[in-house]
Formats: structure tokens, C-alpha cells, sequence
């Protein structure tokens, strides 16, 4: 079988290396990959968003299955597109990828089916926002309405942060039309959880459990990150949550895609907070994590490529998903500076150790040497019996990848080992 798979990060490598495992994969084409990824798939520079060059190369290559990774083809149509020219494909149509890119819409669905989530309210109107916050509980989260590289999201400890970030959203414009819609929402506490899940639109199958840690420093500092690694399973999605969650999120989530002439087939990522009221949706995305893939696939026991061909053709209900009862721990190298400004173009080594449990993010072959091209720039995973081990050892394996300007958190899991003692 040939096999595309639009996208060229971290998440894509992982997703890669899991479909060669499958013996009738013969190629796999990575639109546009990346220079690590390039060792397991040919990489064509044909950017994720361009959706009619992606459709036309899969037709002139006879591509007979194509995953669409990231948020910004999907939500652009790209299923649509292949699926228009007879290529079958993983991922939502661009009227079911609207759960992630758009948050007013996806709010609006769980109030109107009554999904858990935090109260909130949706503005289009800077001076209504700012007056809205003159009384609004403190703190806040403020998000913007659609894709902002998962970063349109500011939690406000004060009134005055509160309106800064209105202001540089609805304003300043610094996530472009993104911020024209905006939602203020309740604050939430408690842990965080994010479960990535197949569906075909009728049957979920929840993946294991993960944990993300988003901040670029130990401890939960700096700034929001994509992800700065994972931790999996989350020690606080219990059997007894997990119950409540598919009864009470999972499948009604589903339902209500349903019921709104919107079916979801592909990966549905719930982000959910565990708070005292219980758990509730923070929010969906329409595809897999990143970095959660990387430490989720990694445990996966029963064949990917099955499983997402099942989500295609509505065969879920019969085909195994069955992962590991190990653990595994992701931990991220990033350029120093990311999340905002970072150099570019140190050489990236790795051993041959190190290779082999490395997922490559924001890298670039020239001249036969990998050089970075992004902020994070690697992800090494580590599987073992225990948590404590998984840990030690992805910090083991992350001293194998070298490049001038690295660096990482100290503390991934951190969290995680205490909430189990």
C-alpha cells in the first residue's frame, strides 16, 4: 500500500514510524516531513495547507490511504479534497473539524447538549468584552475563537492582564482573524488530562491517557509551549473516571456531531480538567496531540493502520485497539528562546541509541547534516514497567541528541510520580 501523510512535525514522525510497522505498507509519502523524517518516509515540499498540490500529488501517485495530521488542513478541507478525488482517508471533513477551529462553536455545542465544560461567554465586540471583565470573576481564560498554533489561549491572574489580552486579540490582532471572536471563560482547577480517542463516528475507543506539561520551564513556569513532553498514562484518569468521561463526554460528544450533520471520523482529542464538580471538556481537538502522540502510539499494541482505516469505513466496533499496560515518558529538546525568538541552523547529532527512540519535529537535511528549523526540535521517548523508569530512562536517551542551543525541562513526569504516592 502507498500511504501520504500531510504534515512534517513531531507527531507526524511518530504516526509514521507506527504505520511502517504494518507489513503491506509499502511507501509513504510525508507532505512536507521534515529532515528527521525523511529516514522513514519520502518527504515532497508541498506545504500541509496546500490542499489542491496535496490532492494532485496523491492522484499522480496512486496513493491508496492518506492521514491528515494537523489542525489547519483539516479544518481547511483537506479530507474533503482527497476524499473528492476517490482517496479514502483518516481525519474529519473540514464541517466536523470546526470543533477545533472554531471555539465559539465548540462551546456553543457543549452548552447546547449539555457536555461538562466552564461557563463562559462569546464576544465580537472589544468595549463589550472590557466591560464584561469589570465584573468578571478573576481569574480568567480568554481564548481566541479560531487556530492560533495552540498558543490563542491566556490565562489571566489579574483584571488588567484580563484586558491586556482582549486588547492584543480583538485589537493588536496578534493571532490574525482568529481573535475577530473571542471567549472569556470561568477558570477551572484541578488536573489536566488529555485523552486522544478513534471514532468512526459512532464507536469511540479512547486511547491511553496522557499528561502534557505546556509551560517552557521546570516547575510550571515561562510561557505556554506546544508541549514540552508527556508523560502516559495520566496517573489521575482512574478506571472510574474514564467510565464517567464516556458516558458523560466521550459519547455525547459524538451524539451531538451527530445530531448537528457533522460526523467526526478520524482521532478526537479531549483536553479535560478533573475538578472537584468533576470532569470537564477545557477543550476538543480534531486530530492527535503533539507532543501527546509521542508517548501514545509508542504504547499502542494492536495495528495503527487497521484502526484508522476502521474509523474510515465505520468498522470500529470490530477491530482491537489494545495498548500496553507499560508507560512512557516524552521529553522534548526545543531552541533556546521558543517559544518566541530562537537561532536556527545548528547541526543536530544523535547515537545510534538515541535515533531510534527520537521523534524529529523542526529539523532540515542540507548537505547530508541535520540542522534545526524549529523550536522544539526533537522529542525522545522511553517505554518501561514503571513511571520512575520510563522517566529516568527518556532523559537517558535525550542526552544522546546534541545541538548548540538546546534545552529541555528537567522535571517531565515530575508531577505525575507524586500523584501516584
Amino acid at each position: 500500500m502507498k500511504l501520504l501523510v500531510v504534515g512534517g512535525g513531531g507527531r507526524e514522525h511518530a504516526i509514521i514510524r507506527s504505520l511502517k510497522k504494518n507489513p503491506a505498507v509499502t511507501d509513504i509519502y510525508a507532505l512536507p516531513g521534515n529532515g528527521g523524517i525523511a529516514s522513514d518516509a519520502v518527504c515532497v515540499p508541498i506545504p500541509a495547507t496546500d490542499i489542491e498540490n496535496i490532492a494532485a500529488f496523491a492522484v499522480e501517485n496512486q496513493v491508496d490511504y492518506a492521514v491528515v495530521a494537523p489542525d489547519d488542513p483539516l479544518v481547511l478541507g483537506c479530507v474533503d479534497a482527497l476524499e473528492a478525488k476517490g482517496i479514502p482517508c483518516f481525519g474529519p471533513r473540514a464541517n466536523a473539524a470546526i470543533i477545533e477551529g472554531s471555539k465559539v462553536f465548540a462551546k456553543n455545542l457543549m452548552k447546547k447538549y449539555r457536555i461538562p465544560t466552564a461557563a463562559y461567554e462569546v464576544f465580537d465586540n472589544m468595549d463589550a468584552a472590557l466591560r464584561y471583565l469589570d465584573a468578571a470573576p478573576i481569574p480568567t481564560v480568554i481564548k481566541a475563537d479560531g487556530l492560533a498554533l495552540g498558543k490563542g489561549v491566556i490565562i489571566a491572574q489579574t483584571r488588567e492582564e484580563a484586558k491586556d489580552a482582549v486588547k492584543s486579540m480583538m485589537a493588536d490582532k496578534i493571532f490574525g482573524a482568529s481573535g475577530d471572536h473571542i471567549v472569556i471563560e470561568e477558570f477551572l482547577t484541578g488536573p489536566e488530562v488529555s485523552v486522544l480517542a478513534f471514532t468512526d463516528g459512532k464507536v469511540v475507543k479512547p486511547m491511553v491517557s496522557s499528561m502534557d506539561h505546556k509551560r517552557a520551564g521546570d516547575n510550571d513556569t515561562g510561557l505556554n509551549t506546544g508541549g514540552m513532553g508527556t508523560v502516559a498514562p495520566n496517573p489521575y484518569y482512574t478506571e472510574e473516571v474514564a467510565k464517567q468521561c464516556m458516558e458523560e463526554i466521550f459519547l455525547p460528544t459524538i451524539a451531538a456531531m451527530n445530531a448537528e450533520g457533522r460526523t467526526f471520523r478520524g482521532c478526537l482529542y479531549f483536553g479535560l480538567m478533573l475538578t472537584p464538580q468533576g470532569p470537564k471538556v477545557i477543550e476538543y481537538n480534531c486530530r492527535f496531540g503533539d507532543p501527546e502522540t509521542q508517548v501514545v502510539l509508542p504504547l499502542l499494541e494492536s495495528d495503527l493502520l487497521t484502526i484508522m482505516r476502521a474509523c474510515t469505513n465505520g468498522t470500529l466496533a470490530d477491530t482491537e485497539v489494545k495498548f500496553s499496560s507499560k508507560h512512557a515518558c516524552c521529553v522534548i529538546l526545543a531552541s533556546q528562546g521558543y517559544p518566541t525568538a530562537y537561532k536556527k541552523g545548528y547541526e543536530i547529532t544523535m547515537t545510534p541509541e538515541a535515533r531510534e527512540a527520537t521523534f524529529v519535529a523542526g529539523a532540515k537535511l542540507e548537505d547530508g547534516k541535520l540542522l534545526t528549523s524549529g523550536g522544539r526540535v526533537t522529542g525522545t521517548t522511553a517505554v518501561a514497567d514503571s513511571l520512575e523508569a520510563a522517566i529516568r530512562e527518556a532523559y537517558r536517551l535525550s542526552d544522546g541528541v546534541k545541538f548548540e542551543n538546546a534545552y529541555r525541562r528537567s522535571d517531565i513526569g515530575r508531577r505525575a510520580l507524586q500523584a501516584g504516592k
